[in-house]
């Protein structure tokens, strides 16, 4: 009951996400996806730091520049690019590639087994997923298919990651996160003024969207991500992947006027039927660690072997 409770918790951030695009739609000064970026990330990472009332020490200053870079400063650039140069569906579908990522990589850093069942799953939640988003005159672009993987595989690293360096004695989640959100935001600053220039003036719609993005999308759901890779498996948490795409066309539907043909009903039908399975095929496959201490002690990779807590 309480690994399904974290399961539940840790889903609202890919459906948080998955609103992303309405809102920047409907609210957002167009063509402006880098400094939304960084709207997005560095004020709800200080904030989040400011409540958290810690700053990090020692390695954890790189430690957290590095799983910023991955998570948000790397992943938002190159997810926008990849956004503008495809197809809306083709992105999404390199985005759904994710969990493959992290399949790999888990078991490559984490020893975390992967079986048949989950990575079937995990196949079949991209199929899914594509069957909602593409459309028949969807062109491809080498560039942008390149950042859509990178993007993917960046995110994918950095939830291994996090996993694997877990957190030092004493820091909480919101902590983290902050230190997380700060690093890739700034991370993101020379890439948007360099590309966008100055900050274009907002108006009342601009300021209440980036107040939901902050708030809502970016600061609490990536609390609630970083907090389930904390308490489930690197696999397990990147399975929910696919509810970020699926809300997007249920918000698209009930919110834009959309419509959703039979094909997007049955992908939908698929994709989220592929996220509870892959939860199944996770929850039901033996991990080689028997506990947190015995994890820390075998996968650390501080130098001075000192613990960290998970």
């Amino acid at each position: 009951m309480k690994r399904l409770a974290t399961v539940a918790l840790t889903a609202l951030a890919p459906v948080s996400w998955g609103s992303t695009y309405a809102v920047a739609s409907e609210l957002l000064p167009p063509d402006r996806p880098l400094f939304t970026g960084v709207m997005r990330a560095l004020p709800a990472g200080l904030l989040l730091t400011a409540l958290a009332r810690t700053l990090p020490k020692g390695e954890w200053w790189w430690k957290s520049a590095v799983l910023g870079t991955f998570n948000i400063g790397a992943f938002f650039p190159l997810l926008f690019l990849s956004a503008y140069r495809l197809p809306g569906g083709v992105a999404a579908v390199l985005g759904s590639a994710g969990p493959l990522f992290v399949v790999g990589l888990a078991a490559l850093l984490l020893g975390e087994r992967a079986s048949l069942r989950t990575v079937l799953a995990a196949v079949t939640g991209a199929l899914g997923v594509s069957m909602v988003v593409l459309t028949a005159n969807a062109a491809l672009d080498l560039v942008g298919v390149v950042a859509g993987v990178v993007s993917s595989a960046s995110m994918a690293a950095g939830t291994v990651m996090t996993k694997r360096w877990g957190r030092p004695e004493g820091v909480g989640p919101l902590a983290m996160t902050g230190w997380q959100l700060t690093a890739g935001g700034l991370a993101i600053i020379p890439v948007a003024a360099l590309v966008e220039g100055a900050p274009p003036a907002l108006d009342g719609k601009a300021l209440l969207g980036y107040g939901y993005m902050m708030l809502i999308n970016t600061g609490i759901a990536y609390w609630l991500w970083f907090r389930g890779i904390g308490q489930l498996s690197a696999t397990s948490v990147t399975l929910l992947g696919p509810l970020s795409p699926l809300t997007a066309a249920v918000i698209g539907w009930a919110a834009l006027g959309q419509a959703l043909t039979p094909v997007q009903l049955a992908g939908m039908a698929i994709a989220f039927g592929a996220t509870v399975a892959g939860q199944l095929a996770v929850a039901r496959t033996p991990q080689p660690f028997s506990s947190a201490e015995k994890n820390n002690r075998n996968i650390s990779m501080d130098l001075t072997d000192r613990r960290v807590r998970r």
